[in-house]
């Protein structure tokens, strides 16, 4: 799970708040995910498939290809997700976990 943020970026702290708080989340990253926090954007055009913004939420399998079939609400942003997105988040997270255990 890669997470692109920056620090000084109102959209990203409110995002995060919601994370940090939600306990099924936090349990999940704990015992599931194997998370990549980039707090400066990355040069490498595959964390980047639809364009370079903030925040967004990529999952990567094992084979370290970005999940094209995991993606937020937005189609102008496909990885982004907002506070109010939490609900998908979790339910993307629950896919990713599902798919690693039955395409590994």
């Amino acid at each position: 799970m890669v997470i692109h943020h920056l620090e000084d970026c109102p959209y990203c702290q409110a995002l995060k708040k919601v994370f940090v708080d939600n306990q099924e989340i936090q349990e999940m990253c704990q015992n599931n995910f194997i998370m990549l926090n980039l707090m400066h954007e990355t040069t490498d055009k595959n964390m980047s498939p639809d364009g370079q913004y903030v925040p967004r939420i990529m999952f990567v399998d094992p084979s370290l290809t970005v999940r094209a079939d995991i993606t937020g609400r937005y189609s102008n942003r496909l990885y982004t997700y907002e506070p109010q997105d939490l609900p998908v988040l979790i339910e993307n997270m629950k896919k990713a976990l599902r798919l690693v255990q039955t395409e590994l």
